[in-house]
């Protein structure tokens, strides 16, 4: 068994050498890997989340949740009014009266 392992570890140190004799090789490998990888994720999140539009008079129609929309805006609101408080608030000049300047 000792001896199994000592073969594998050597084979596994001698890797990246092998990749890199082989560059061309190994870059169009990891290209095809990411591309299936980017082609299941995209379906994944994208292509099938996606469901049958309604048709109606040969238009499709799409469904607005207003309840959704609304709840993002007060969202913004509650932002930007936070940010305006910010902007508001005078805050101390710790580096005031240094350096001979005056207060």
């Amino acid at each position: 068994m000792a001896g199994l392992k000592n073969i594998k570890i050597k084979k596994i140190k001698k890797l990246p050498r092998a990749l890199a004799e082989k560059a061309f090789l190994t870059f169009l490998g990891l290209l095809l890997i990411s591309l299936v990888l980017g082609t299941a994720i995209f379906y994944q999140y994208y292509i099938s989340i996606q469901g049958d539009p309604e048709i109606i008079d040969g238009e499709y129609i799409l469904k607005f949740d207003d309840g959704i929309y609304q709840n993002i805006l007060n969202e913004w609101k509650e932002g930007n009014e936070k940010i305006s408080q910010l902007n508001q608030k005078e805050y101390l000049n710790p580096f005031k009266g240094l350096m001979g300047e005056e207060e």
